[in-house]
């Protein structure tokens, strides 16, 4: 095998998981042999199969910008705000103020949140780093927790189930079936 060819995959193993690196290194490997039976010498063959493959920062980019956790991440960041705002309702509207929840709780609770959003804007914007689209993985669990802490406290504190609540409720049960359903996808790609 050419070297340019195995630069090229040693390229495609550092930036992506092996499974995927192993897949496009085959289409290139194929590349590559079709063009060294057409004739070509080891050079040409690996430079006609590279330029049809095109750049590895593109390619590597393309499967990044592919990624199932940069997908999710996304998803979670665009639904975050629409939960957001149906909890601020009902809490609001239920006066969740004068519930007996401690300080400290509603401060941690608003502490993890911040990092998990901050966790899913990073796996959300990477463009070039797959290993950063991972960190959906991280923060999906988090937030899965979060919404079921939210739910629960509702159910133990709340002093009625008001439709607005039951409406907070219903979108975090949504983003919970979501998120369990996307986490074993995230754990192998």
């Amino acid at each position: 095998m050419s070297p340019l060819i195995g630069d090229y995959i040693a390229g495609l193993r550092r930036r992506l998981p092996a499974a995927i690196a192993d897949e496009a290194a085959g289409g290139l490997t194929e590349a590559y042999q079709h063009h060294l039976a057409a004739g070509s010498g080891q050079d040409d063959a690996a430079r006609a199969a590279m330029a049809e493959f095109g750049d590895l920062d593109l390619v590597a980019g393309e499967f990044t910008r592919q990624a199932p956790g940069r997908r999710a991440a996304r998803l979670l960041l665009a639904t975050g705000p629409v939960a957001g705002l149906c909890w601020a309702a009902a809490l609001i509207g239920s006066r969740a103020w004068t519930w007996p929840v401690p300080v400290a709780a509603r401060a941690g609770f608003g502490a993890v949140l911040a990092g998990a959003v901050l966790t899913l804007l990073s796996a959300a914007t990477s463009r070039r780093s797959y290993q950063r689209t991972r960190l959906a993985m991280l923060a999906s669990p988090v937030i899965l927790a979060l919404d079921a802490t939210a739910i629960t406290a509702v159910m133990l504190e709340a002093p009625a189930m008001t439709r607005a609540l039951g409406m907070a409720v219903a979108v975090s049960l949504a983003r919970m079936s979501f998120t369990a359903c996307t986490l074993p996808r995230l754990a192998t790609r």
